[in-house]
Order: structure tokens, then C-alpha cells, then sequence
């Protein structure tokens, strides 16, 4: 059973890969296909680049490695809205605007900035935690 059209926010993804917890619990239903998750090219962009930060300690095997495996389970959209809601960090705007054109139910996210809106054009924004609970998991 699906339960919704989801956005990962990067700050999720990148928990959801290298730490596990509920980030790593909510992945596990995207690749079940138990939840539809999108991204878009400007989320795609951050990802990648947050995850071959010298921090992490990947290679750029590891990193392509995760990467493929990202791209099979989340879809692409390409948004043609552009919003400016998010003044202090105007980066998380690709979020939104990626929820747009996806059409989804949710933003997963860890970030204060968008946590703060609650909601926004009736896409609830929550935390990993609260999805799951929501649903159930």
C-alpha cells in the first residue's frame, strides 16, 4: 500500500543513508515502493555535493555507489515554479518548489527553516519522526 508523495530533504537523505534511525527507517519504504519519494535537479546537486564532503571519509566509489542507488528509488522532477518563502536560507526554496511540482503530501525534513513553516500550500513539513508516526510506522 502506498501512503503518499513524499521530498527528502538532503539533511534526511544524507541520514537516511550514513546513520540510520528513523531517517533510515522512512528510506526503507521508499525502496519498498510504500511511499512515491521525488527530488529535482537543484536537491539532486546538494545531495551530492553534501555527501562527498571530506567529513563523510567516502570515496568516489562509495559516493557513485550511493548515488545510483538513490536514483532508482527517488524521481526526478523539474520544477517551474520558482517561490522566495524562505528569506534566511533562501537554498531551502528548492525544496518547496520541488514539493510543488511533484504534487507531494510531505516535506521530510530536518531543517529549522522549513520545520518553522508547518505547512505550506497544504504540503504538510515534518520531521522523520513525525511522518512515520503519522503513519503508523
Amino acid at each position: 500500500m502506498n501512503v503518499g508523495r513524499i521530498v527528502l530533504d538532503t539533511n534526511v537523505l544524507i541520514s537516511a543513508v550514513l546513520f540510520g534511525g528513523k531517517p533510515r527507517d522512512l528510506f526503507r519504504f521508499v525502496v519498498q515502493g510504500r511511499i512515491d519519494a521525488f527530488t529535482s535537479p537543484a536537491l539532486d546537486r546538494e545531495f551530492r555535493n553534501v555527501l562527498s564532503r571530506p567529513k563523510f571519509k567516502l570515496t568516489t566509489e562509495d559516493c557513485f555507489l550511493i548515488y545510483k542507488e538513490i536514483e532508482t528509488v527517488i524521481m526526478m522532477v523539474f520544477p517551474k515554479t520558482t517561490v522566495e518563502v524562505v528569506q534566511s536560507d533562501p537554498d531551502d526554496n528548492a525544496v518547496l518548489e520541488c514539493a510543488l511540482e511533484a504534487r507531494a503530501e510531505y516535506i521530510v525534513t530536518g531543517d529549522p527553516h522549513l520545520l518553522n513553516l508547518a505547512e505550506f500550500k497544504d504540503i504538510k513539513i515534518v520531521t522523520p519522526a513525525v511522518f512515520l508516526q503519522n503513519f503508523g510506522y
